[in-house]
């Protein structure tokens, strides 16, 4: 990985999604602007703020896709990632691990 690009897999299949209210969606459905979380697979030498095994939220519109030895992942820069998930993130003091 160059500069500051983070290659990440997304954690779950575009299909068809249930709401908390058990209402199935189907995959084709028009749905708004909605953001998506994905697994930090690789990081180039200047990204700052993820690493390998955290989870980031980025906005699917603004992607690269790339298929590596028959894995689809999805290229950002670090400036797309919305928030990040990471255990390395909590700290004793209830804090949540999310950094934002």
């Amino acid at each position: 990985m160059l500069h500051d690009r983070v290659l990440v897999k997304v954690d779950q299949n575009e299909g068809e999604r249930r709401t908390s209210g058990g209402l199935l969606i189907p995959a084709n459905a028009k749905m708004g602007k909605r953001l998506a979380w994905a697994q930090v697979v690789a990081v180039g030498q200047n990204v700052r703020t993820v690493e390998p095994g955290d989870r980031v939220l980025f906005d699917p519109e603004d992607r690269g896709e790339v298929e590596v030895r028959g894995v689809d992942y999805i290229l950002l820069r670090e400036r797309d990632i919305h928030a990040v998930a990471a255990e390395r993130l909590q700290d004793g003091d209830g804090a949540t691990g999310l950094y934002l």
